[in-house]
């Protein structure tokens, strides 16, 4: 792998993020000529913008961005956009005193859409500060690498290669030659979606405008970060809950298969089998924890509470109408919540997880193992959308489930063995590295992340940003293949 390569494409990169620093840095200057915060409270921003656009610049310059990119480069350019934008994300957090370790934490956090936080106290920061955090989970959603697709065209095939590097499988059938009009499509669709909250939120349920934006750009990334330390509970809004259960079910939802549904055929979504999965699974484990709770037939406030945790779980958005880890929820209804997490979002959305696709096909294939005990002699196939899934794709998904599966238990491991409760630690082990946000115990809704020691905080920040990657991503770039390749090459002669 030509590590220049590699840094001349992250060089652009993050000379384009750094324009992300703008809104909050006019928001602080708007609040401070106000009167409602010191001027000094634009600097961070400022001084992260100016930081970020200064190394984009030099590593664009110093390094030949060539457009013929391996297979292994363009994984480093995902890995590597993903870390270095959160470490640059992550400078106002510093500015505002957090520790380096904090500060990476919740950036980390942001970008990956996790939304765990290590915040104890929010009445400490400005709202530049919060649009700054809810702005990380919005470009991180649908990708930082799909976002640059778009407005990289001198990129060239090293583009298409890295979108493919991000993409889910799922995405085929909006796939086309014409790359940078499909991401185009996808961010159309994600910010008319992230617009839509804002409006249904500020005219229906009557939020305030800086409220409904910091939710509207934390709902379609399914990250889960709010203004309110008590989350959405916080507001006491019915109507914003449930305006909210349908936009966290519309971010698990895969974001091609929704752009088919709303403007090519709007029977595809009820052809597509993951979906059905993804939402029936919501609603069962839903419908069942309001039941529990309710001891039978639950209300309409019951069935809010319950969708509304289901659909924020499933979706890996995290937000929190009310505290699980309290009565009356018993360990029964927790266990609903306890599926939705670990079923996830479809395939081609921004929750994160192993997708509910993979699930899916994984329940098909121990049903065909089933029926071979039975008839040893058949010939027993796996349909997906009506197509055989050849056992090269199955192990593939099997691979990918079972690294998850072992990434839970090893990071959950590590957790207690570094103090924290069984509880606390294998459940934010599964909210981290399955980048869902809040968990059980000690880490639950109305809690945070703030408790744990360094070094376990160090493990779950790589851990949500290898869970972000589907953890195949990373272990490939440390296969003893690349690394004995690895050189610098590409770089600018001076």
């Amino acid at each position: 792998m030509r590590l220049g390569l590699v840094l001349g494409v992250l060089g652009k990169i993050l000379r384009l993020f750094s324009l992300a620093f703008v809104p909050p840095t006019l928001l602080a200057l708007a609040d401070a000529w106000r009167g409602f915060t010191p001027w000094d409270h634009a600097l961070p921003f400022v001084g992260a913008g100016l930081a970020t656009a200064a190394t984009g610049y030099l590593l664009s310059r110093w390094f030949h961005p060539n457009p013929r990119l391996h297979r292994a480069e363009a994984l480093g350019v995902v890995a590597g956009a993903w870390f270095l934008v959160a470490c640059f994300a992550a400078v106002p957090y510093v500015a505002e005193g957090l520790s380096a370790v904090d500060a990476l934490f919740e950036s980390i956090s942001g970008l990956t859409t996790t939304g765990a936080t290590i915040l104890t106290d929010f009445g400490a920061y400005d709202r530049a500060f919060f649009l700054w955090r809810s702005m990380t989970q919005w470009f991180g959603g649908l990708g930082v690498i799909a976002l640059f697709v778009v407005i990289l065209p001198e990129l060239g095939i090293a583009g298409r290669q890295i979108f493919f590097a991000e993409a889910s499988d799922a995405g085929h059938e909006l796939v086309s030659p014409r790359l940078r009009d499909i991401a185009r499509r996808l961010w159309l669709l994600y910010l008319g979606l992230t617009v839509a909250e804002v409006l249904a939120l500020t005219t229906l349920a009557g939020m305030p405008l800086y409220d409904s934006v910091c939710h509207a750009l934390t709902t379609m990334p399914a990250g889960g970060f709010s203004p309110h330390p008590a989350s959405i509970a916080g507001y006491d809004n019915p109507t914003a809950e449930w305006i909210l259960v349908v936009f966290m079910t519309l971010a698990g939802m895969s974001f091609p298969l929704l752009w088919i549904a709303l403007f090519r055929d709007p029977r595809a979504l009820g052809r597509d089998g993951e979906f059905r999965f993804y939402l029936g699974t919501m609603l069962v484990t839903g419908v069942g924890a309001a039941a529990v709770l309710a001891g039978g037939v639950p209300d309409l406030e019951g069935l809010r509470t319950g969708l509304f945790q289901t659909a924020s779980l499933i979706s890996s958005t995290g937000y929190a109408s009310t505290d699980w880890v309290l009565e009356p929820w018993t360990d029964a209804a927790r266990t609903f919540l306890l599926v939705a997490m670990l079923v996830g979002g479809c395939a081609g959305s921004a929750a994160g997880g192993a997708k509910a696709v993979r699930h899916l096909l994984m329940l098909k294939f121990v049903g065909r193992e089933l029926s071979r005990s039975l008839h040893p002699h058949g010939v027993l196939l796996v349909r997906y959308k009506g197509k055989p899934v050849t056992d090269d794709g199955l192990r593939a998904i099997l691979n990918v489930v079972l690294l998850f599966l072992i990434t839970y238990a090893l990071v959950g491991a590590f957790l207690v063995v570094r103090g924290a409760d069984f509880v606390t630690g294998f459940s934010a082990s599964l909210a981290c590295v399955g980048n869902i946000g809040p968990g059980f115990g000690a880490v639950g809704p109305m809690a945070n992340f703030a408790e744990l020691d360094v070094p376990s905080k160090v493990v779950l920040t790589l851990g949500m940003w290898a869970g972000r990657l589907e953890l195949v991503t990373v272990l490939a770039l440390l296969h003893p293949d690349v690394l004995r390749r690895l050189r610098w090459g590409a770089r600018r002669e001076v």
